[in-house]
């Protein structure tokens, strides 16, 4: 099977799993347009052309939101894009301080696909906490938010400098943007 029919196989999947979920961002756009995201993000700014790195950029969060299983990708999409969803899958069974902080634990000995997939899902959410965050969310919260971002992708650097570059200056921006929202 060809590179672009497994992208869109998976494209497909994960648009199917994820159907009627939000984002929390305001607007709540379609959840599947934040996977879409996060492999352009790759594909586009990483320079990323590996397929089974693509594929899992689009899978990513098919196991931690929806019923999905690591072994129904793997039969679906092989053990690569498989190991690749498991390592950027949070155990939802812990509590949300705890998950995050085995985040900013684990990214240090993430296999380098995982740590680019890593940065590329903090860009495209650092990207949307800046400009279309959930309406609950205070600028207090967002920075946080921008803080622990940051932390988690000290541990991913140095396998992608084009991603390294892109997390920097959507981080600035982020920040950017929140100064002037306080200054307003």
């Amino acid at each position: 099977m060809s590179s672009q029919a497994t992208l869109l196989r998976a494209l497909r999947f994960a648009a199917n799993r994820h159907d009627g979920q939000t984002r929390k961002g305001a607007g709540g756009s379609p959840y599947v347009n934040h996977v879409i995201d996060v492999a352009a993000v790759l594909a586009c700014e990483g320079g990323v052309t590996d397929t089974a790195m693509l594929a899992a950029a689009v899978l990513h969060d098919t196991v931690e939101d929806t019923p999905t299983t690591v072994e129904e990708l793997a039969a679906a999409f092989g053990p690569d894009v498989a190991e690749l969803v498991r390592e950027m899958t949070d155990d939802k069974s812990l509590p949300k301080q705890r998950r995050k902080q085995l985040q900013i634990e684990h990214a240090p000995s993430a296999s380098p696909r995982a740590k680019q997939l890593k940065i590329a899902d903090k860009i495209s959410n650092i990207r949307d906490v800046a400009t279309h965050p959930a309406e609950d969310w205070s600028r207090g919260r967002r920075i946080e938010y921008l803080d622990w971002a940051e932390s988690v992708v000290a541990g991913c650097r140095g396998v992608n400098p084009k991603l390294d570059t892109a997390f920097d200056a959507a981080l600035d921006r982020a920040r950017g943007e929140l100064d002037t929202s306080r200054a307003g």
